[in-house]
C-alpha cells in the first residue's frame, strides 16, 4: 500500500502567535492520526520559483490515513485556530509503492 503525505509550504505568515497555537493542536492531532513529521523546514535551498519559508512534510502509512487525519475533528479544530493567519499551499499526496 502506498504511503500518504501532507506537504505544506507557507508563502506568508501574518500571525506567528496563532501559528504557534495551531502547532500545539495540530501536533497531537497528526500523531493521533498516525502521522510522522519528516521535515519541519529547518534548512531549505530553493530553486526556480521555490519558497524558503516554512515547509512541512508529514508521512502516513497510507493515503487514506492521511486524508482521514486531515478530516479528523482534532485537526479541524487546529485549522480553526490557524484560519487566515498564514497563506500556505497544503496538499495530501500519494506516495509510490
Amino acid at each position: 500500500m502506498a504511503k500518504g503525505y501532507w506537504v505544506s509550504v507557507y508563502r506568508a505568515i501574518s500571525d506567528p502567535e496563532r501559528l504557534a497555537a495551531y502547532d500545539k493542536l495540530a501536533g497531537p492531532a497528526v500523531q493521533a492520526g498516525g502521522g510522522r513529521v519528516l521535515s519541519r523546514g529547518a534548512r531549505v535551498v530553493a530553486h526556480d520559483a521555490g519558497n524558503t519559508q516554512r515547509v512541512i512534510l508529514i508521512e502516513f502509512d497510507s493515503f487514506e490515513q492521511a486524508v482521514a487525519a486531515y478530516e479528523s475533528e482534532a485537526y479541524q479544530k487546529a485549522l480553526v485556530v490557524l484560519s487566515d493567519s498564514v497563506e500556505r499551499d497544503f496538499r495530501i499526496i500519494e506516495g509510490i509503492d
